[in-house]
């Protein structure tokens, strides 16, 4: 039988290949270069290679490195610095150029506003695209591993067991010691010197210890990590607690192209909605925006400023239980009555106002003791033994408003979970970015615009195609070598008149 035979690897040729011929026209490594040369690359800092002597890298050259790289899940750089030598996309890519990984990683660390800024541009490529609808985004938030282990992460209390089972520990050797002295004492695993090095070890330990617990106390968290300071420990639904970062993105109604995006430390998903609404209309330029998110986001301090800002929020009220978990006791089946100023339990009851006194209260308290002690189903509305207390926001007329809205358009409600939990199942699974590589908060909000960036390319290459797309952005290169042109002669004059 005759198989398809390859060509032999010693056979020479009278002409060598050209690397083009191996990168097809439809290849989506060429819009890449092709987007690169838009960049305006007078912001980033010079590459140098490590090796003395050696001139340094365009930034160009490494910004390419990192988008191929970032599109196709390939992140540390080690692994890019290998892509260049036996990837041949890469090769071409870099024009047989291979930086090694401190300099590609170098350049990462020493660029992280540039790299932001390039998010940026690419959302605002979109919006001149007509890719954007600019009128309805949903906003939602994903946990994402840090580069610190759970192991390395301590709160006050594991820092107090951690000290108590050193003591124990040191406790034991020093009976071992003692029990040494004795003539009858059985023959020890150790002996007493080694036991002596062990309980300084311990001890330097404890003072490790004792070291971190002082950091924690002059800080204002209630944790500290070590390895990622600003770190914290969070609950993810797919691997319960975890040390995460907080991702929050905005994601445009039309292709589900993320518009913004912040970073926080905060496990809680309140407070962001009216920052990334904002930082979205500054890309659309528009001062009215629709937007979409889950119960998470329901404060409200947050939906007033909103609201302010003619963000028309849709979302659902958050439920609360009461402490035995009947459903028919839960909050939401008290009725308040607006002109009596009182609620109606599921029974009948009145439950009426009892601070009447504090001109600006954090809740307003409601309640009817006497109702409670004679109720037969007070064990299923609660466990307090006096009875029931309801609380009511001071806003809450302004958050009935929010609620009666989402009730009447649950349409755009629902859309929410379509349009912005696709963009985290295609980063977290396709692109392998389901943790991050960098420390701290400057630079874990850098590797998520790099992120990110690449999850809205890969976006708009599937929407309009590699070669329409290159089409496009070889026409746009003469208007916006143009464009910097202007920008950096205006730079130029007016740093000339301020001297």
């Amino acid at each position: 039988m005759s198989f398809i035979q390859g060509t032999d690897r010693k056979q020479k040729t009278m002409f060598p290949d050209c690397i083009e011929d191996y990168i097809g026209e439809d290849n989506p490594v060429r819009v890449i270069d092709e987007y690169v040369k838009l960049v305006n690359m007078s912001a980033f800092t010079k590459s140098k290679e490590h090796r003395r002597g050696a001139p340094g890298y365009h930034p160009s050259v490494l910004l390419k490195l990192y988008l191929y790289g970032y599109v196709n899940g390939i992140r540390s750089s080690r692994k890019l610095e290998t892509e260049s030598h036996r990837n041949i996309e890469v090769v071409w890519l870099l024009q047989k150029l291979k930086p090694d990984f401190k300099t590609i990683a170098d350049f990462r660390k020493e660029n992280k506003t540039q790299l932001k800024q390039v998010f940026k541009d690419f959302t605002k490529l979109c919006k001149d695209l007509k890719l954007l609808g600019e009128e309805f985004i949903a906003i939602d938030g994903t946990k994402i591993q840090a580069n610190n282990s759970k192991k390395n992460n301590f709160s006050k209390k594991k820092i107090q067991r951690h000290k108590q089972y050193i003591e124990d520990k040191v406790n034991s050797y020093l009976d071992l010691l003692e029990s040494s002295d004795k003539d009858d004492s059985p023959k020890l695993k150790y002996t007493p010197e080694e036991i002596q090095q062990k309980i300084e070890k311990l001890k330097e330990r404890k003072i490790k210890f004792e070291e971190l617990e002082k950091k924690l106390q002059d800080s204002e968290s209630n944790e500290i990590s070590t390895v990622d300071e600003d770190a914290r420990l969070m609950d993810n639904k797919n691997n319960g607690v975890t040390v995460a970062y907080n991702i929050q993105t905005a994601v445009d109604s039309k292709h589900s192209i993320i518009v913004a995006y912040d970073v926080t430390n905060n496990p809680a998903d309140q407070g962001n909605l009216n920052s990334l609404a904002e930082k979205a209309k500054d890309i659309f330029g528009k001062r009215k925006l629709e937007v979409a998110a889950d119960k998470g986001y329901y404060q409200a301090d947050d939906l007033m400023k909103c609201e302010r800002n003619e963000t028309t929020v849709y979302l659902p009220k958050q439920s609360y239980s009461n402490a035995t978990g009947d459903k028919d006791f839960y909050g939401d089946k008290f009725t308040y009555v607006p002109e009596k100023d009182l609620y109606i339990c599921p029974l009948g009851h009145e439950l009426r106002r009892i601070n009447h006194k504090s001109k600006e209260p954090k809740r307003i308290k409601y309640r009817n003791y006497d109702a409670c002690k004679n109720c037969e189903s007070k064990s299923k509305c609660t466990t307090a033994a006096k009875g029931r207390i309801i609380n009511r926001s001071p806003n809450q007329d302004f958050l009935d408003t929010i609620d009666a809205r989402t009730e009447a358009n649950m349409d755009k409600y629902l859309q929410r979970q379509m349009i912005v939990e696709h963009p985290y199942g295609t980063i977290k699974r396709t692109m392998n970015a389901g943790y991050f590589l960098t420390r701290g908060m400057d630079s874990v909000t850098t590797e998520t615009a790099l992120v990110l960036l690449a999850y809205n390319f890969k976006r708009v290459i599937n929407i309009i195609g590699v070669k329409e797309l290159l089409r496009i952005l070889v026409a746009l290169r003469p208007t916006l070598s143009l464009y910097f042109y202007m920008f950096k002669s205006y730079c130029t004059k007016r740093q000339e008149f301020y001297g």
